[in-house]
């Protein structure tokens, strides 16, 4: 164990706010190097929220990994080879503070520690020496991404200096100066919201450069007149800032819209709204769009008219709404007179009418808001305040005075009216182009340029990465002063078809300074296509390149996967990619729409990682983040680090199978003693939720699969008391390997004892299955699933004629009973099917679920099946997130089936080759060990006749098991140890 470092650094920031929202800020420092140079040169770093680490101008790192402020992560870099002997070197840090919590990251402040160590000593710490200056040209306004995310971008590269990190001053340059000042020392180590600082537990990720496959489209478009993002959480709650809970509020975005003659407004909600819309208290004259969009068609004359619109939320986690207008006639927006009080009052401040220029809005309210601070509560009931309901039925301002006091200014940061998501999604003309030859130059490294097309509206163009990416997004390009450059990810366009990413902002926006330049986004992205749009470009704009920083968990391809069949090759070739994709700092649910670390997410993946990659750290640090989560829920939260108070009982459950499932993989029975003072904890904070009857009864989010099973919120869900019987058993194996043998017999009875509970009440006869649920009145559920009978054979919740019974259901289930709806519920489906012996069933049905997914050209795997509407924007979508990695299950059950290479103890000493050919002819590939090397199987099936070749480690015993009916020839190969 790595020893506790003692810090001389202190933690610095600067400015005037603590915990700014959105705010770049830079920070430097200069110093000679000796003659003789450094010997050895390692560089500790930290900050709050996330850092880029320069060294004499060359990028040489980012961080820190997520973690609990209570022990903030920090990293060490060997820069030695970045320093210059006896010259001047610079260390500068670009550090992007949030200002407020996610599904990753819990709200501190900023702060930036670092300290320079060589063989000598410490030779250079963070101090009130350091320079910082807020980044110029970065707007705090930028619209949040998502709910689980930060921010995106908004950048004014008129405004941006190139060279900050490497230079003292940039006066007299081409590109701005940066005005610096003095550092502020804001806590020591141990001091503020960071309470202890501990070194990354895990390799540093890729970076790797990588080019499009090509341009896809051309078009000229035109957006709507104005677009607007706003952060109406924040707007109605400014101390939501602190959790990523789900609010509930009630209120009105007030405008004056002045027309300049008779004419058509649209009213455009790019993301939709479920509120009235009312133009001088009346309602549209029409409405159009595809869910979630919301088009609103008023006819208004010539003059000034109040818009008003209703905002109301009975569950936002926080993410940019969106607000657009389009006319037949120019318009202005002003803030509104809203009644004689408020029209009497000046504004006081010196730059009142800049003010109002930029914020034209006014916020009615809110007249109520509420925030769930519990996991998976009933949403808020708000009350209707007199006064809103009165605005909501037509009633105008001017007829309230005592509305007045309800009237709010809009706080500048939280609006933006550079809205790239909007403006993307709503495009009031579209005129396709083909895409000229010269325009693919953008994608190949080479240095003649793209030059686009000048159009008379705005240059859209469509760049196919290829694949799914996750990294950073580059460009270079020459381009006059004032063009935009403006850039949108996502993930699917099949034909005419775009999949937006409603809920999420993925978008950088770029204006330009004059000439040649280049720009790195900071800010880590995941997506296939990049639509960029070119406006208000004064000449030519030549684009040398774009491009991704491609950014994931170091790993060689160890695992590998062949056969007869080539869609199951495809198959496994994208269940590895997804997989990759979804491995960051930690595992995460995908790397465009969340990038969040969801708990029982991770224990499938994991398990798809340990036979296609063998990486074993990133396990570790997963399972060692989820009891971090104790303080704020004894049940622990089902996404850490985060500020979201959500507890699903079952990704509990999954976490303490992962644990014993990590621990036999690795025999690493110190791990099992170390983690299992958190497993008890939780275990003994769920048994409290035993009812008289021995079944498990909670209130909470009782989620298995996004299908329509009956798992309500509040009752008894079958599936769940049946994963928690799991858990305690696996949990008492765990406890064994811990040295808590009366531990481990506690909670091996109590998972008996719940067993006998499960048959006994939740039972059907009739039916011969296990009903779904019984409801809090009691109501024993009408719907059965196969859904809870796969799980009943997992759990082996039964035995002798009710086992046969399950069998037989999840073999041939009935037709009207609930189907699987995701990969994820399918992963516990091969499980069974596996331990059946049904190979067979199981292949024919990842080659009929992904074989679909890659029908619609992709190249990873969904997160759900078609086949259902939830946790979708619309129908016309196939999935929402098309990169998930709860989903890469082929990547498992590909080598442990039809390889058939099984671990037969901990830690591999002892593996079973069993071959299952599902039709086959034959199949090769690789799985690695969790210690040194990798099994390679290879085998033929010819009528009944196998030739089956295995190359292993030394000292690994082989169990080898011929499919039945075969007779078979194998040849073992050795490779013997370093």
């Amino acid at each position: 164990m790595q020893a506790e470092r003692t810090w001389s650094a202190k933690w610095i920031w600067g400015g005037e706010e603590d915990r700014p929202r959105n705010e770049w800020r830079c920070f430097r420092k200069s110093f000679d190097g000796p003659e003789s140079g450094y010997d050895e040169a390692k560089l500790h770093i930290s900050a709050d929220s996330r850092f880029v680490l320069y060294v004499n101008g060359t990028l040489a790192g980012r961080g820190p990994v997520r973690s609990w402020p209570e022990e903030q992560s920090y990293d060490t870099y060997d820069i030695g080879h970045l320093l210059l002997p006896g010259r001047q070197n610079t260390i500068a840090v670009l550090v992007l503070h949030f200002g407020m919590t996610n599904f990753y990251y819990l709200l501190g402040q900023g702060g930036l520690i670092m300290e320079l160590e060589g063989s000598s000593g410490v030779s250079l710490v963070t101090d009130n020496s350091w320079l910082t200056s807020r980044l110029p040209g970065q707007q705090a306004s930028s619209p949040r991404m998502a709910c689980q995310q930060a921010f995106g971008e908004v950048i004014d590269a008129r405004e941006l200096p190139e060279k900050w990190m490497v230079e003292e001053s940039t006066e007299g340059s081409l590109t701005p100066s940066v005005n610096w000042e003095a550092a502020r020392e804001v806590a020591a180590v141990g001091d503020g919201p960071w309470k202890k600082l501990v070194p990354r537990d895990i390799p540093f990720l890729t970076e790797e450069k990588v080019y499009p496959a090509a341009v896809v489209s051309l078009n000229e478009v035109r957006p709507p007149a104005y677009m607007a993002a706003f952060d109406l959480k924040t707007i109605m709650l400014p101390d939501s800032i602190w959790s990523a809970n789900p609010v509930a509020y009630k209120g009105f975005l007030a405008v004056q819209i002045n027309m300049e003659k008779d004419c058509s407004i649209t009213v455009g909600f790019p993301t939709g709204t479920d509120g009235v819309v009312l133009l001088d208290g009346k309602k549209a004259a029409r409405s159009y769009g595809v869910q979630p969009e919301r088009y609103d068609v008023f006819e208004a004359a010539a003059g000034s008219h109040l818009l008003l619109i209703e905002n109301e939320s009975g569950y936002d986690h926080g993410a940019s709404w969106h607000l657009g207008l389009d006319a037949d006639a120019p318009f202005t927006l002003t803030r509104p007179r809203l009644t004689e009080q408020t029209a009497a009052q000046p504004d006081d401040r010196q730059d009142a009418s800049k003010e109002q220029k930029e914020v034209p809005f006014a916020l009615i309210g809110p007249f109520a808001t509420a925030e769930r601070t519990e996991h998976w509560l009933e949403s808020p009931q708000l009350a209707d305040h007199p006064l809103y309901i009165q605005l909501r039925d037509g009633e105008l301002p001017d007829n309230l005075p005592e509305l007045s006091s309800w009237i709010r200014e809009l706080d500048e940061r939280l609006y933006t009216d550079q809205d790239v998501f909007g403006s993307s999604v709503w495009q009031t003309a579209v005129r396709p182009l083909a895409v000229p030859a010269q325009l693919q130059r953008m994608v190949v490294p080479a240095p003649e340029p793209a030059v686009l097309p000048g159009l008379a509206e705005d240059c859209e163009f469509v760049v196919d990465l290829g694949e799914q990416r996750s990294g950073y997004i580059g460009f270079e390009l020459e381009a006059a002063a004032g063009t935009i450059l403006d850039v949108y990810g996502i993930e699917h366009i099949e034909g005419n078809y775009r999949q937006h990413t409603y809920g999420l902002d993925n978008t950088v926006r770029y204006i330009c300074r004059d000439g040649r330049q280049s720009y790195l986004s900071p800010v880590r992205r995941g997506c296939r296509f990049l639509i960029v749009t070119v406006r208000q470009a004064a000449a030519p704009v030549k684009l040398y390149e774009i491009y991704m920083n491609q950014s994931s968990y170091p790993l060689p391809e160890r695992g590998s996967f062949r056969s007869s069949d080539s869609l199951l090759n495809e198959i496994w070739q994208i269940s590895r990619r997804t997989t990759k994709l979804c491995m960051e700092d930690t595992f995460v649910d995908c790397p465009a729409y969340e990038q969040t670390f969801w708990v029982g997410d991770a224990r499938n993946e994991a398990l798809v990682n340990y036979y296609v990659f063998g990486a074993t750290d990133i396990v570790k640090r997963c399972l060692d983040l989820v009891p971090g989560s104790g303080s704020r829920n004894p049940l622990y939260l089902d996404q850490v680090p985060s500020g979201w108070n959500s507890v699903i009982p079952n990704w509990t459950f999954f976490w303490m199978i992962a644990c014993q499932e990590y621990v036999e993989h690795t025999d690493d029975s110190e791990y099992a003693k170390s983690i299992w003072p958190a497993v008890q904890r939780a275990l003994d904070a769920y048994y409290e939720h035993i009812d008289g009857n021995g079944l498990f009864n909670i209130r909470s989010w009782n989620l298995l699969d996004w299908a329509p099973i009956d798992q309500p919120n509040r009752g008894i869900v079958t599936h769940q008391n049946l994963f928690f019987m799991k858990a305690m058993r696996l949990s008492a194996a765990l406890a064994e390997r811990a040295g808590q043998p009366e531990q481990a017999s506690v909670w091996q009875e109590r998972s008996k004892a719940l067993r006998v509970a499960v048959n006994e009440h939740l039972w059907d006869e009739e039916r011969q299955a296990f009903l779904d649920c019984i409801h809090k009145n009691g109501r024993r559920s009408e719907r059965f699933s196969v859904q809870t009978q796969v799980i009943a054979c997992l759990c082996a919740a039964s035995d002798g004629e009710r086992k046969s019974a399950l069998e037989r259901h999840v073999l041939q289930p009935p037709d009207d009973w609930t189907q699987i709806g995701s990969p994820f519920m399918s992963f516990f489906y091969y499980e069974v099917l596996a331990e059946l012996g049904r190979s067979d069933v199981l292949v024919n049905d990842i080659r009929l679920q992904y074989g679909r997914m890659l029908d619609h050209g992709a190249t990873t795997c969904w997160e759900m099946y078609p086949s259902y509407d939830e946790n979708r924007a619309n129908s016309d979508m196939l999935t929402r997130s098309h990169c998930h990695a709860w989903s890469a299950a082929p990547g498992y059950f590909l080598g442990r089936e039809i390889l058939g290479v099984r671990p037969l103890d901990a830690g591999w000493r002892k593996v079973q080759i069993a071959p299952e050919p599902a039709g086959l002819r034959w199949a090769s590939g690789a799985v690695p060990l969790p210690g040194q090397g990798e099994i390679n199987v290879s085998w033929s099936l010819n009528e009944d006749k196998m030739q089956l070749s295995v190359t292993a480690p030394e000292g690994i015993e082989l169990d080898i098991v011929w499919p039945e009916g075969v007779k078979g020839n194998a040849e073992v190969k050795r490779v013997f140890h370093i």
